[in-house]
């Protein structure tokens, strides 16, 4: 058992024993340390003012990740590296190639956004030597700048990108070896547990502690990335301790792929899960990088977007098309149950007292078989779905529907099947004539609510719209559709 947590900021070794369960990064950096140039704008992980990295060693390696600061919290930090804008200057003063490029292009007017701006362009820098314009425009996707209109940014990337110096001027880079020690030794698979502040806060060292703890305090708060959780705290003020820390467990974050399907780790985030599931299937992976900003899809994992059970939840409907399967496990043992079935209703889960999301597995569709997932929200990037769908077809040699699987988030009070519409569809020949006859079934299955996202009217008229355009991509016709949107554009 360890009572602090203990992590590397900048340089600097750091060891706490009084961190509040709800305590944010940012609030330490700022509050704490005087580290004020991560600043706070939206504290709740939209506009990236408060991007920082933060290193992890990770089968052995090192790697460092953007995360938004207002919604990170200190207790998931143990053996970690946090690194702030005040670390890429030399001692000299003389800026990191990074911010000078951002001078050289101009590329700072009010400078509020500026330093996380600079982490996030910092990020890609260290981990793409050649980015195009899509990895430049997808990095900045959770940064918001109200004064440049982006162009510099863009060109202040390209310009350090193409002028890359000597990695011995950069810190991470040249502390790159130090640091992994360091971390290594941190890394001690001991469980953390503090009282601080009227909070109280678990570090578990292992699965195994994980179900023990839970056996012991089942309404404690599961925490994972907290891209949910954390507005729970900035936004909603809500109490809730006790908290147990899960996003450093590596037996969460493990993806298993076999011919049968992928098995994902419920701590993998979806970062993570992108560069398997983007190739496994890559109308998952399509959506994936529609889901926040790059710092979000850094923190947030595919498991805490399911056990959460929020009705508008980019992943469950996508999976549950596919017919996933979830696996929940307990001090008692584990069980697997279709993923559809987990969702009970708004706000409540089929999961135990004392259980926790393990893994997620996820068949690999048939090569005849059709899938699409669509993501429908006000901005293409980060930003919150008003409705998902996701759709799975098999016809037989004759063009008839054998298999056809519909679901939908942000239509119903959870993630739910279109049963009526599927019923409609099953037997009948796959044909324009069939699909607007099953249109009208939307009716049976939903019943959404109007809210400042979109309207009920809206959202079932969407709702079979995206029927027809899976219908239309799927018999041929999707360069008809991709004309029609460019004419409408």
């Amino acid at each position: 058992m360890s009572d602090s947590i203990r992590f590397i900021l900048n340089g600097e070794d750091i060891a706490l024993t009084d961190v509040g369960s709800t305590e944010t990064l940012l609030d330490f950096l700022r509050l704490r340390r005087r580290l004020t140039g991560t600043k706070e704008g939206c504290a709740e992980g939209d506009c990236g003012a408060c991007t920082v990295l933060v290193g992890r060693l990770a089968d052995g390696k090192l790697c460092y990740e953007t995360v938004n600061a207002c919604i990170r919290f200190v207790g998931s930090l143990n053996a970690t590296h946090v690194v702030t804008v005040e670390h890429l200057a030399a001692k000299d003063g003389t800026l990191h190639p990074v911010q000078q490029a951002m001078v050289d292009q101009h590329g700072s007017q009010c400078g509020f956004c500026t330093p996380g701006i600079v982490m996030s362009l910092y990020g890609l820098w260290l981990t793409a030597s050649s980015p195009s314009r899509a990895d430049i425009e997808r990095a900045l996707q959770g940064n918001l700048c109200r004064c440049t209109g982006y162009e510099p940014i863009v060109k202040a990337a390209e310009q350090v990108a193409a002028q890359r110096p000597s990695s011995l001027f950069d810190p991470i880079e040249r502390d790159r070896a130090d640091i992994s020690a360091r971390l290594w030794s941190l890394s001690d698979g001991r469980t953390i547990t503090m009282n601080s502040n009227g909070g109280r806060l678990v570090v578990p060292g292992s699965v195994d502690d994980l179900a023990e703890i839970l056996a012991q305090q089942p309404k404690a708060t599961i925490v994972a990335g907290a891209t949910d959780v954390g507005l729970w705290v900035t936004k909603q003020m809500r109490d809730i301790d006790p908290v147990v820390f899960v996003n450093h467990l590596p037996e969460l974050q493990t993806t298993t792929v076999s011919q049968e399907g992928i098995t994902i780790g419920a701590g993998v985030t979806y970062a993570q899960a992108f560069a398997t599931l983007g190739r496994e299937i890559p109308a998952i992976g399509r959506l994936i990088d529609r889901i926040g900003g790059q710092q979000v899809r850094n923190m947030g994992t595919i498991g805490g977007n399911i056990a959460n059970g929020s009705p508008i939840g980019d992943t469950p409907p996508a999976l549950i098309a596919l017919d996933a399967r979830v696996t929940l496990r307990s001090k008692a043992g584990s069980r697997t149950i279709a993923l559809e079935d987990y969702f009970i209703d708004y706000g409540k889960q089929d999961r135990k007292e004392g259980e926790f999301v393990e893994s997620v597995f996820v068949p690999r569709p048939a090569a005849k078989l059709h899938y699409a997932a669509y993501k429908i929200s006000k901005r293409r990037d980060e930003d919150i779905s008003a409705l998902c769908g996701a759709f799975l077809l098999g016809l037989n040699d004759e063009g008839t529907v054998d298999t056809i699987r519909i679901a939908f988030g942000g239509m119903a009070a959870t993630p739910k099947r279109a049963k009526a519409v599927e019923a409609a569809l099953i037997g009948q020949s796959w044909t324009q004539a069939t699909v607007d006859a099953a249109r009208t079934a939307f009716e049976e299955d939903y019943r959404p609510l109007t809210d400042w996202r979109a309207t009920a009217q809206y959202r079932t008229l969407t709702a079979k719209n995206l029927l027809t355009r899976f219908f239309l991509e799927t018999s041929g016709q999707g360069q008809e559709l991709q004309r029609f949107a460019l004419e409408e554009a």
